[in-house]
């Protein structure tokens, strides 16, 4: 697993030396010992990677990693080139070109949004191969809540999209008047009917970080 090098580290550094971070720890090595997990070890702190705490513009919170291989690396609904966007990124797409007009792309690979300060993480950050939420309730829950936390805390706009339950459940953590929360439906195609369509979320994020002096998300991916 890529050690976290960038100010994450830092500011992360309390929960790395936690009880349950060790436990954590050694679980998720050993699954890897003995299991085929995703995502590959060197993609697990991808997010963190590409989208240093002082960058992040927008967070968008996924469950867990995609199960089938060639999909996870590290960023919530994001897949792998030349892997298909699988049916919860094309209705994002969707609704992205419903709300600003973007062209529908064939790559999945949104590691443009990354690198433009949107944190995609998972609550939880591992998973067995073809086995949804294995890896649910090993501890996974605990840091990533810390690092929602740590978000929190960030005394400049930042947007949260929060889709689906278990994410809007997170909105009771999130109570800095700075930032913007906005909650939907899942984009699962059972459920983005209910309300993910027409949702608007990412002319939302636009509008307020432009509005509050920051550089809007360029969310058009190409091929």
């Amino acid at each position: 697993m890529a050690p976290i090098s960038n100010d994450w580290a830092e500011a992360l550094s309390d929960e790395f030396k936690k009880d349950y971070y060790k436990v954590l720890y050694q679980k998720v090595k050993d699954e890897y010992h003995s299991h085929l997990i995703y995502p590959p070890a060197a993609d697990l702190f991808n997010a963190f990677h590409l989208t240093p705490l002082h960058e992040v513009k927008v967070v968008i919170l996924g469950q867990d990693p995609y199960i089938n291989e060639g999909q996870a690396h590290g960023l919530c609904f994001s897949v792998k080139k030349p892997t298909d966007p699988p049916p919860s990124l094309q209705n994002i797409y969707q609704e992205l070109h419903d709300d600003l007009g973007c062209s529908i792309p064939a790559s999945g690979d949104l590691t443009k949004w990354a690198e433009q300060g949107v944190l995609l993480l998972n609550t939880v950050l591992t998973v067995r191969a073809h086995n949804s939420m294995s890896h649910r309730g090993i501890g996974w829950e605990t840091f990533t809540d810390a690092v929602i936390r740590k978000v929190n805390e960030e005394e400049r706009p930042i947007v949260f999209m929060l889709w689906g339950s278990p994410a809007g459940k997170k909105a009771e953590m999130l109570n800095n008047p700075a930032h913007l929360v906005l909650r939907a439906p899942h984009p699962s195609p059972l459920s983005a009917y209910r309300g993910f369509f027409g949702c608007r979320h990412f002319s939302k994020a636009n509008e307020f970080l432009k509005a509050h002096g920051v550089e809007e998300i360029d969310w058009q991916i190409e091929d």
